[in-house]
């Protein structure tokens, strides 16, 4: 298992290196049934039982380990309830996150199955498989997109193609797809007002959220490689380097572009949006910074520098921006003025994001389990200790059942 996950790493690796340069935009190519593909990269599904709404397991924690596998945790008894694992090779490794929706998770895993299944139990309800286990697809950073009965999500292909893919959550199978420009797709989409926003390569487009018909293609100069965010009216993205983009919803017009400190990039996945504003984080080989801009004019509102280390994950909890850092620092900003409140060196590195619950504390994950971080004496809480480590440890995820 461990050779197979080298060469699915370095394939991974190959995909990466060789899927930067911008690609000539070319004609509308939506399938919209799996005829249209070939067999490395069609859907095939298969309904376990028929999709429910279920009730919320409030007491418990999603936990998808740096292993591949998703398991239920009960925060109250401390026991694993359930736990989730694909049934091809290629699966020891979690590069990917959940998305809850009517009680039904939507866990997509790297080797290209997606299944859902019920929170309480872990019962399967359906699972389908991008391509096939000869020609690995692979589905990396992902998350879930779940809107208007149907699931978003991007993969890529060992033969150097990538697809946007729309499949029905009632049982799994493909409404519809289109062909990405480069096989280097490896951020989520943005759902909002009944379309589906993707960057590829140079181009940003919009996709009818119901039918997969190009509604829009925006090409710039540089790789578009953020996380598309709205503040419920326009569209924001930054390219591979140091521009931060602004674009209206229907035409993809750019409205302002906000230029970052330089030798600043790769904003990834570290940007959000809330009460019109746009918060991200971006790398630098001396400083990075965390970043406030208008929403409406791409003025900057204010700017929190870290030097010699990088801001590795942030998020927003009760107006406050929480992260850490690349050399295990922890912080939590004021969303208001970005002055420091928290600033915490911790002796275990986190690979997660964090979650909140209830009370004084937060979690996040380390290679060693679970960790409870008590905000008032700073101390840190193998709250679930792992039974065996890995030397290759990539990512994991955690989400609160709520």
């Amino acid at each position: 298992m461990k050779t197979k996950l080298i060469t699915l790493l370095f394939v991974i690796t190959v995909i990466n290196m060789f899927g930067q340069a911008p690609a000539t935009p070319k004609p509308a190519n939506a399938n919209t049934n799996n005829k249209a593909l070939p067999p490395s990269e069609i859907v095939s599904n298969k309904i376990v039982s028929a999709l429910k709404k279920v009730p919320l397991d409030e007491a418990s924690i999603l936990i998808y380990d740096y292993d591949g596998s998703l398991f239920s945790y009960d925060l109250e008894s401390e026991q694993i309830g359930w736990t989730v694992k694909a049934t091809t090779p290629f699966t020891e490794m979690c590069a990917n996150k959940v998305t809850i929706a009517n009680g039904v998770v939507y866990i997509p895993f790297i080797n290209g199955e997606i299944y859902a299944v019920d929170n309480q139990s872990g019962d399967v309800f359906w699972k389908s498989r991008l391509g096939n286990i000869t020609d690995q697809i692979v589905l990396k950073d992902q998350v879930p997109v779940v809107s208007n009965g149907k699931l978003y999500i991007t993969a890529q292909n060992q033969n150097g193609s990538s697809n946007l893919y729309a499949l029905d959550t009632k049982d799994g199978s493909l409404a519809w797809n289109y062909k990405l420009d480069t096989p280097n797709n490896d951020v989520p989409v943005l759902a909002f007002n009944n379309k589906i926003f993707a960057p590829s390569a140079a181009n940003l487009y919009s996709f009818d959220a119901g039918t997969g018909k190009v509604l829009g293609q925006k090409s710039f100069e540089e790789g578009m490689h953020s996380k598309p965010v709205t503040d419920g009216e326009n569209v924001f993205a930054a390219n591979e380097k140091n521009l931060l983009f602004a674009l209206t919803p229907d035409k993809l017009d750019v409205l302002w572009q906000f230029k970052l400190d330089e030798n600043q990039y790769n904003v990834k996945e570290r940007i959000f949006c809330k009460d019109q504003k746009i918060y991200f984080a971006a790398q630098g080989e001396t400083v990075s910074s965390i970043y406030a801009v208008d929403s409406k004019t791409g003025t900057q509102i204010w700017k929190r520098d870290f030097k010699d280390d990088n801001v590795e994950y942030i998020t927003e909890d009760s107006d406050n921006i929480w992260g850490y850092t690349k050399k295990g620092k922890l912080f939590q900003l004021d969303i208001t003025n970005g002055e420091i409140a928290t600033e915490i060196k911790l002796t275990t590195q986190p690979i997660s994001n964090i979650e909140f619950p209830v009370d004084d504390t937060i979690f996040y994950y380390c290679d060693a389990g679970l960790i409870k971080f008590d905000l008032s004496t700073k101390d840190e809480d193998l709250y679930y200790m792992r039974t065996s480590l890995k030397d290759d440890v990539y990512s994991a995820y955690l989400k609160i059942i709520r």
